[in-house]
């Protein structure tokens, strides 16, 4: 009977965890245990262009909370995240509980083994990165890739240290030379349709004349 209710109580927390992986938890069950801050390196003031300027990114557990606190932490994943002021009419950066459905973080900085001391990763703002706002969240993982705590370098309404980043917005020279190339081609089966039209004319002429 007890290996019974044994199998039963593992079966039970075995799709629990299967749960909480293909579902996602919400973000609002997430203890806020890690502490996080970020700066720019060498940017002009807080605005980063796509490519070029770099986030010093620092992270590791509060160590003001009770031991054990992070007992359950196996990784962490650090990620660049859009604030409310560039989600406006934007579903796609739309921030949710579920964290499965939550669009807010969409861009890795980092992903490492959890240590409780304090890490720090240096990181150049990737080309694809949109222009808008963003602030850092870390995210601590547990043995089965399920979130289970958080910290940020912004409060609450996450309207405090933010960055901007200036997307790449100037043409790629490949695409200017292909371009052209198009351009040209077009303009010489243009002119070439028009003479064969002129010649087929000509001939046209002659044999109505014969």
């Amino acid at each position: 009977m007890a290996s019974r209710a044994g199998i039963l109580l593992a079966s039970v927390l075995l799709l629990s965890c299967l749960a909480e992986t293909s579902y996602g938890v919400l973000f609002s069950t997430l203890k806020q245990s890690l502490i996080v801050t970020a700066s720019h390196v060498e940017a002009n003031g807080t605005l980063l262009k796509a490519g070029e300027d770099k986030i010093s990114v620092t992270w590791g557990l509060n160590q003001s909370l009770p031991a054990g606190t992070d007992s359950a932490y196996k990784t962490v994943t650090v990620k660049l995240c859009y604030a409310p002021v560039s989600q406006v009419d934007r579903a796609w950066r739309k921030t949710v509980d579920n964290l499965v459905k939550d669009k807010t973080c969409q861009h890795k900085i980092v992903a490492r083994p959890y240590n409780a001391s304090m890490q720090t990763f240096e990181w150049t703002v990737e080309r694809d990165v949109p222009t808008a706002k963003y602030f850092v969240r870390a995210y601590a993982y547990d043995a089965v890739e399920v979130a289970v705590a958080y910290g940020q370098n912004t409060g609450p309404k996450k309207d405090s240290n933010l960055f901007e980043v200036q997307s790449i917005t100037g043409r790629h020279v490949t695409l200017d030379i292909v371009s052209v190339c198009f351009s040209a081609f077009s303009v010489l089966a243009l002119a070439g349709f028009f003479i064969a039209e002129k010649t087929r004319a000509k001939s046209s002429k002659r044999s109505v004349g014969n």
